[in-house]
Parts: structure tokens; C-alpha cells; sequence
């Protein structure tokens, strides 16, 4: 179904993508039968990724890239935090196109007025600083750059981590917001010549298999190697030409969950017509790798091998088929209960997966198809097809279903398909992205929801188990949730039911953005007030990086990974992600409770500290120091909290996951290695030290991290560090902070971005 190269590859588009193995045995002999020789770095730059991303490089280095993007985006809980980190920066006008969606808060249905506020001010910032505004329940913010924005070469920034436009010719990455804060301040996106992994894909699928499958068996056999972690993944090969536009959406957005950077796929005639379709054919360009072309990975997949796919608790790479998990029910489902309960760390908590199983099969209590990946006509239209003439019954089981924007919502109600949902019980929403974080139909206590959506991480469908409250997402393909609610909600594989496929062709009319959508780019209008909500703040004041630092650690993460989510949760606290203060009270609150009080308390440290030291533990610490032999200079020493964790930062992009850290007195996290890139940038961006170190089995909470000299490290790069660990005795150890970019490490010296630009970088 799915193999990984080990070695590197060329590929030969023209000779049907013929496959050329790197391992030393007889490659230019190979090679030079199709009349091309084995030049690694010539054949690199044929890629299509290389190429965009060369066009969009300025800084004349072919292995240091400083990028400047086509066009950025951010939904109603990311942007407000940007712009006030702009405004605070410097800010004039937007000099991209810069779109403000609102998908993420759109219920205002938590915390007051406070969700409409920050629309409010959302509107007024495009009018003032010459932004694009799309209303609540127009479009989730990635249909709509798809519909709107996109277009063959171009490079998108957008500061949501399943910022994916590779099927439509456009590279795109998902941030933190301090990366887009750049792009409007006219800096760059800076990055290494990222590697490129190739998915080569033959055959077609069967019907119904859909894109959801696809992409579960790729993250599947790819994530927990990091074979794919940081690169950028280039979708080749015959089987593209097999699959629908929305099909190749389908797939391309969910490689955000493989970890890769970004991903690009070759056009064609249907990414053409999608263009046409859209009233943008100037947009389309032929994209397809030269005439052999250097892969530093490949990822090949034989679609027709492809079973309908489900990822059960509590990752997107957590896969199995569903035909093996309805075999063998209680085997996996018993093991999927032990690992996820050991992750939540709660005691007592039932997880009651086991308790699914039923003579009829395994039952669902709830189905949702929503968002950037499920919402698309075609999944919509394939599920209609389903349960046609059917109904998903009157117990317990419930059919939520989500049109990604109002011009798909538009087609299926002159398609029919809506009235066929509908008719078939279930319910039709707007556009809205709240099922893939944990805000929109939150199961029972206890309820296993299968979702055509991104994630399926803990609490992302909204259960709270610090307060007994738990249920589970699995995650599945439209096609074989329909199924699933034809049998009133026992799971079912949609290529195991009868069904007739209707043809569906999708006329995009955009007359609800021509009445709705605010366009004022390049109509920026200084004079334009800005308007606050109560709940909008600015951030409070960072101090610049002292000469030393002292660490307490604070809370330990021993799990694999630990994604954004556990970091700062989603759901409900994503409305006050534009008060700073407020919204830091949520850190960490659902994987380690005690962690805000015990930030707060080194918070204190600091502030005496600031006062001459008095606090007995602190000189305690100092005292110990001494008493090694390492020096020490308690005022040019700033103490602040840490975390361990193993592998933190998978998943979202937001920023907060750092910067609520920061707000609570965090200076550092120290990892084994960071999940994503972009959770070590939000770091960096808010002038916490992203440490790396192979000590293992060393770290406890209360214990202290004393780092000498840190400013002079950053200012010699120095690759190692020396740290001391202070507990019941001191220990030396080695941290290293990787590799920082010049901007990087004068960010992290004036402690955080705003800094950085104040002091006139």
C-alpha cells in the first residue's frame, strides 16, 4: 500500500516517473540508459518545490532562505495577537494582501461580547491597515485562500498550522503568529533549503475510498519515524491524474499532521479547470518536475491498495484499517484505551471504548463532516450520495455536517444534496472550524465521535478530564462516516455498502463574498480608528535576556510527544486568545494543573530578585553554587520558569503555546527535540530559549537550571552550554540551542519580537 525509500531518489517524469535509487549500486549506469546522468545537485534544483522556493528567496543564498510570501492569513484567534504585536512594532499598513477570516470564534458563544469584539476589531483593522475581511460563517479560512487567493508558483504564509494549498501549484506553511508579524513589518520568513521528499502516486482508488483514507495511511507510515518532519513533500506521478481537485485537497491539507513544512503537488488540465471554475484562469500554471529530478525521500503509494482508514485516540497517525479494527475490536481498542489514558494522567478517568463493542459491531455515538478537510463538495456530495433514501435514525447516534464555505453551501442546495442530508436526519451548519479544536458538538461524557476533520487530539472534541469529562475522536473519511450513520451508527466501511454515485459538477458562484467581503487591500485608510473590546490588551512588558539565567523547572512532560493542545488547550479558551494575562491562566491546564501556580510562584523569585534577594530557597540555590565552585552574579541573573518535555510543539501553529509561557515568567524550554519547526519558532519569537539536550531521567520538578554566560553563548554561538542542575547536589551538564539564524539570536537577546523591533532591527 505505501513504501518508504530508504536512500535518496531520481525521478524521471518523462519515463512514466521512473525510480532510481541512491544507494551507491550502479546509479549512473542506470541512469545513463535514459540518457541523463547522476548530478545530486543539478537534479535538486528540478523539483518544483526548489524552484518556488528560489523565485521567493531574497537573500541570494541558495541554502539560507529569506522568504517573502505572496499573501498571508489568520482567523479570529490568531489575528488580533498579530496586529497588536504589529501596531506595537511599528506597524503602518498591510504590504501583502493580508486576510482576516473569522471561522474559529464565529458562535460568540463564550465569554460575553468578547468573540464579536474581536470581529469588530478585525473589520476596523482592515479598514485602517488595508487587510481583507471575511465575515463569520462565510468560509473556513483555508476554502477560502484555496477559492480566493491561491495560484500556480505562489508561496502563502498563514498562522494556522493546516495552512496547506499544495494541490492548487501554491507552497504553503502554517506559523506561529510572530512569523507573519514579520511579513508585515517587510522582513522575511528565514529557513534552510528545507529537504524534499517525493509521494509518488499510481493507480486510483476504489470507490468509496476517499481522501481522508489517503491521507491517514500516509501520516500513518510516516509520522512517528519523522521521516517526512520539516521537509516538504512533493505529490508526483501517474495516479495524480486519477483523483479529483477537491480529492487532492482532501489529501494535501492533512499533511500538516505528517510534521513536514510544507507540500507541493504537479498540475494539470483538472487543476486548470478548478482555476477556470473560479474565475481566476490566470492563476494556473503547469507545474511538474525537470527531466530528472533529485528527491531526498520518497514516498510511493499504490491508491488502489488503499482500504477506508480510521485514526483512533489521540493522533491523526494512530491508524489502523477499519476492516482490521472491526476483526479485531477488543484487541485494539483495549490497547488504544491503556496508551490514551496513560497520556491523560488522570486518575480514574474511563476512556470506555471497550464498552462500544456490541454484537452488531462497534457503535459511534456521533458523526461530523466539517472544516478545511471534510467540508469540500465533493466529500459533502459523496455522503449525500450514501444516505440517499436512507436515515441515520432517531437514537443516540447524530449526523453534524459543515460546508467549508457559502458558495459550496450554495451548490449543494441547488445540487439537491443538502435536502438529501437533511432528509436523511442529519444537520447542515455554516462554515464554521470549531469541530477540529474542541468547540462545536462536543460528544456526552463517555462518546466516541467519528470526524472527517484534522485532529483528533486529546480534548480537541471538547471533554475536560481534569473534571471527570471525557470522551474520544477518531478520525475517518466522509464517505465511511456516511456509511457508518446508514447504520444508525455501527461502524461501518463505506466500500462495504451499495450506493449509487451520482454526477456532481460544482459551478463556484461567489456572489455571497461580492455581497459580504470586506477588500480593502491597497485602500489602507490611516485615519480609520481602531475598535477594542474590553477583553483586547497588549502584551505585557519583556525584559531583555540577562547575562545569566537561572531555571526552575516547573513541570515535566515524559509522553513521546506533546502537542500544542496539552500546551494550551483549545476549545473554549480560544476566546480570550486576545487578552494575554487571561488566557495564561489556562496553561498547561489540561496536562499538568499545578503548572500555572508553580510558574507564577518563580514569577515572585524574579520580583524579588529585582529587590535584593530574600527568599531563602533562592539563596539556598546560590549558596550550593558557591559552595561547586561556580560563580555566580545574582544581579545579572534572571530567574524564570522551564519545562521538560520530550517532544513538545506537534500540531497547531499558535503562538500561545510560547507566549503564555512567557507571559507567567517562562524563559526556556529544554526538550529532547521540538516536534515542528514552528512551536521552536513561536519560542525564539517570544524570547524563550529553545534548549536541546540528550540528558535524559535527570529532570524533577522544584529543581533549579542555572546557565552562566548565556548572552555570551548566543553572541559566539557557541554549539554547547554549560548548565548546572541544582537540586539535592549540583551537576553539570551540556545544553545547545541549535541552529539560530543572526535575527534569531539577536530576537532572543532582547527578549521577545516586540523588543527586537523597538530596539530598532
Amino acid at each position: 500500500m505505501i513504501k518508504l525509500y530508504e536512500n535518496g531518489v531520481y525521478i524521471l517524469p518523462e519515463n512514466d516517473f521512473a525510480v532510481i535509487e541512491d544507494n551507491g549500486v550502479q546509479v549512473n549506469e542506470r541512469l545513463s540508459t535514459f540518457g541523463v546522468s547522476a548530478d545530486r545537485e543539478a537534479a535538486r534544483k528540478n523539483t518544483i518545490a526548489y524552484g518556488i522556493l528560489s523565485s521567493h528567496n531574497t537573500s541570494g543564498e541558495e541554502k539560507n532562505l529569506k522568504i517573502k510570501f505572496d499573501a498571508i492569513a489568520s482567523h479570529d484567534i490568531t489575528y488580533v495577537g498579530i496586529i497588536q504585536t504589529s501596531r506595537a512594532s511599528g506597524l503602518e499598513k498591510f504590504p501583502l494582501p493580508y486576510v482576516l477570516t473569522n471561522c474559529h470564534n464565529s458562535l460568540c458563544a463564550v465569554g460575553g461580547t468578547i468573540n464579536e469584539d474581536d470581529h469588530v476589531f478585525g473589520l476596523s483593522a482592515a479598514k485602517k491597515y488595508g487587510g481583507i475581511y471575511v465575515p463569520a460563517h462565510q468560509a473556513v479560512i483555508h476554502s477560502f485562500m484555496r477559492e480566493m487567493m491561491s495560484g500556480c508558483g505562489k508561496m502563502i504564509l498563514g498562522s494556522d498550522s493546516h495552512t496547506r494549498y499544495g494541490a492548487l501549484g501554491t507552497m504553503a506553511i502554517g506559523e506561529g503568529g510572530g512569523e507573519l508579524v514579520k511579513q508585515l513589518l517587510c522582513r522575511t520568513y528565514d529557513v534552510k533549503m528545507p529537504g524534499i521528499v517525493a509521494v509518488k502516486l499510481d493507480g486510483a482508488p476504489r470507490r468509496g475510498v476517499g481522501p481522508q483514507d489517503v491521507a491517514l495511511a500516509i501520516i500513518g507510515a510516516v509520522f512517528k519515524s519523522g521521516y517526512v518532519k520539516n521537509r516538504v513533500l512533493e505529490f508526483i506521478g501517474s495516479g495524480i491524474k486519477n483523483l479529483p481537485i477537491e480529492y487532492r485537497n482532501g489529501i494535501d491539507v492533512m499533511t500538516t499532521e505528517t510534521t513536514c513544512l510544507s507540500s507541493i503537488w504537479m498540475t494539470d488540465d483538472i487543476t486548470r479547470e478548478y482555476f477556470v471554475n473560479h474565475k481566476r484562469p490566470d492563476e494556473y500554471k503547469t507545474l511538474t518536475p525537470g527531466k530528472v529530478a533529485y528527491y531526498d525521500g520518497l514516498v510511493e503509494v499504490d491508491l488502489s491498495k488503499i482500504e477506508p482508514m480510521i485514526a483512533l485516540p489521540f493522533h491523526p497517525s494512530n491508524t489502523y484499517t477499519v476492516r482490521e479494527l472491526c476483526e479485531n475490536a477488543h484487541d485494539i481498542l483495549s490497547k488504544v484505551e491503556a496508551e490514551a489514558l496513560a497520556q491523560l494522567e488522570t486518575p480514574g478517568l474511563k476512556l470506555g471504548l471497550c464498552e462500544k463493542i456490541t454484537k452488531d459491531g462497534i457503535r459511534v455515538d456521533q458523526g461530523v463532516i466539517a472544516g478545511c478537510a471534510g467540508g469540500t463538495y465533493d466529500n459533502l456530495t459523496a455522503a449525500a450520495d450514501i444516505l440517499r433514501a436512507g436515515s441515520i435514525g432517531n437514537g443516540e447516534f447524530a449526523l453534524s455536517v459543515y460546508p467549508a464555505s457559502q458558495p459550496v453551501f450554495l451548490e449543494l442546495m441547488r445540487d439537491g444534496a443538502a435536502s438529501e442530508l437533511m432528509s436523511a436526519g442529519a444537520t447542515l451548519r455554516s462554515a464554521f472550524c470549531g469541530p477540529c479544536f474542541g468547540a462545536g458538538d462536543v460528544p456526552a461524557n463517555g462518546g466516541l465521535s467519528i470526524r472527517h476533520s484534522t485532529r483528533n487530539f486529546p480534548n480537541r472534541e471538547g471533554s475536560k478530564p481534569a473534571n471527570g469529562q471525557l470522551s474520544s475522536v477518531a478520525l475517518m473519511d466522509a464517505r465511511s462516516i456516511a456509511a457508518t450513520a446508514l447504520r444508525g451508527g455501527i461502524l461501518t466501511p463505506a466500500t462495504d455498502i451499495e450506493y449509487d454515485e451520482r454526477k456532481h459538477t460544482y459551478v463556484f458562484d461567489d456572489s455571497a463574498y461580492k455581497s459580504r467581503i470586506y477588500n480593502g487591500f491597497g485602500k489602507a485608510d490611516t485615519t480609520a480608528e481602531l475598535k477594542f473590546g474590553p477583553n483586547i490588551t497588549d502584551w505585557p512588558k519583556m525584559k531583555a535576556l540577562t547575562d545569566d539565567v537561572m531555571l526552575k523547572v516547573v513541570s515535566v512532560i515524559e509522553d513521546p510527544v506533546t502537542t500544542t493542545d496539552e500546551l494550551i488547550p483549545s476549545g473554549e479558551t480560544s476566546s480570550y486568545r486576545s487578552n494575554p494575562l487571561k488566557l495564561a491562566e489556562f496553561t498547561l491546564s489540561r496536562k499538568d494543573p499545578e503548572y500555572v501556580s508553580r510558574a507564577k510562584a518563580v514569577r515572585e523569585l524574579e520580583a524579588d530578585r529585582e529587590n535584593n534577594i530574600s527568599d531563602e530557597e533562592t539563596l539556598s540555590v546560590y549558596k550550593k553554587l558557591d559552595a561547586a565552585g561556580v560563580k555566580t552574579n545574582p544581579a545579572a541573573t534572571a530567574i524564570g520558569s522551564t519545562i521538560y518535555a520530550k517532544k513538545p510543539g506537534d500540531g497547531s501553529a499558535r503562538e500561545q503555546a510560547a507566549s503564555c509561557q512567557k507571559v507567567l515568567g517562562g524563559l526556556a524550554n529544554i526538550a529532547g527535540e521540538y516536534a515542528t519547526k514552528r512551536y521552536r519558532s513561536n519560542l525564539i519569537n517570544w524570547g524563550m530559549l529553545p534548549f536541546v539536550t540528550e540528558e535524559k531521567d535527570i529532570w524533577n520538578i522544584g529543581d533549579y537550571v542555572f546557565v552562566p554566560s548565556i548572552r555570551e553563548a548566543i553572541l559566539n554561538k557557541s554549539e554547547q552550554i554549560d548548565a548546572y542542575i541544582v537540586g539535592d547536589t549540583v551537576k553539570k551538564i551540556s545544553l545547545s540551542l541549535g541552529e539560530l539564524t543572526d535575527d534569531e539570536r539577536t530576537i532572543i537577546l532582547s527578549g521577545c519580537l516586540i523588543n527586537y523591533y523597538r530596539d530598532g532591527n
